[in-house]
């Protein structure tokens, strides 16, 4: 077991450490592997009781909110450390790592927040303005804890559903990188994964405004029922094919006459796993089905094999399922 993963979970490491860490574990799959195995043994010792995840998950953060509150002590501490100040916050009944720090813009100062979701799991949070997000697998979202008076902006990394708080004078504004999405109050989901090759912003309702940061005034206006792809640069807009999709907000994968590829790719991102199939005659597959999150990866492949007959097999050394 890596020495750093296991100090990790004893509370031996410092804020900017246990940062760090979760970065690499991001990147290195051989890290990442090591992480999901001590989760797996955590779990096993029932750290947290799955039943209480959601009463756990919303007590740390409105603790966190209370000491948010307290805002001259976390300004004497950064005038004092003289540097950004890090803090990390372990919310364990979802296995969320959330870290808050300041920075500096032209002067002034400005809190941020960053929250990362690891592989399996997923974190709903709610905004200063109100607004409320869903953020799922392996999702980092970057927001200040107080919008300033021209907008509200946040950049998301992964996939986010969106319920927006209304305010006509301060416009709410997703960056992916690609494109920003511009709102006034609305209901939209971000999928935004820097392992796929596209980026897809789906509109549940009001109205959406996507567009180029550099071409603002080419922006595209989405439609409640309509989604836009980005891929290569180049946008698309379409309608949504199925808003069973969306409840992975609510721990459920759910997915309507889709190939057995697309869902092994789905699964693959969700979980931080490589799956292989070895008949590629197999991917073709089409399956009607709805997993919780929470069975994990083994348990849905069982699900699946009920469907259409498989066997798989597991190469934890480099954490990878065969299929055949």
């Amino acid at each position: 077991m890596h020495e750093q993963i296991v100090k990790y979970y004893q509370g031996e490491l410092g804020a900017e450490e246990r940062l760090d860490l979760l970065r690499k574990s991001h990147s290195d799959k051989s890290l990442k592997k090591e992480f999901i195995r001590m989760q797996q043994l955590q779990a096993l010792l029932g750290l947290v009781a799955q039943e209480n995840d959601q009463q756990e998950a919303t007590a740390s953060y409105h603790q966190f909110r209370l000491q948010h509150k307290r805002a001259k002590i976390l300004q004497f501490a950064q005038r004092t450390l003289r540097y950004a100040a890090t803090i990390i916050i372990l919310i364990s009944a979802t296995w969320t790592t959330a870290d808050f720090y300041y920075t500096k813009h032209n002067s002034t100062e400005e809190l941020f927040n960053t929250v990362y979701v690891p592989a399996g799991q997923r974190l709903s949070l709610t905004l200063h303005d109100g607004t409320v997000v869903w953020l799922n697998a392996q999702t980092t979202i970057t927001y200040p804890a107080v919008f300033s008076n021209r907008e509200r902006r946040v950049s998301i990394e992964g996939e986010a559903f969106f319920e927006v708080a209304k305010d006509a004078k301060k416009p709410f504004i997703v960056s992916t990188g690609t494109v920003d999405a511009k709102v006034l109050g609305t209901a939209f989901n971000v999928f935004n994964y820097p392992e796929e090759n596209y980026s897809r912003i789906s509109l549940i309702e009001g109205s959406l405004q996507v567009y180029h940061p550099e071409s603002q005034a080419k922006a595209i206006t989405l439609r409640p029922n309509e989604e836009i792809t980005v891929s290569d640069s180049r946008l698309a807009v379409s309608n949504i094919a199925d808003y069973k999709y969306f409840l992975w907000k609510d721990g459920l994968y759910s997915f309507e006459n889709e190939s057995f590829e697309n869902i092994i790719k789905r699964l693959e991102l969700y979980y931080a796993i490589d799956i292989e199939v070895k008949d590629s005659a197999m991917l073709q597959w089409k399956y009607t089905v709805k997993f919780r999150q929470k069975d994990g990866i083994h348990e849905i492949l069982r699900l699946m094999q009920r469907v259409h007959p498989f066997a798989m097999k597991n190469d934890d050394e480099n954490n990878r399922i065969i299929i055949r």
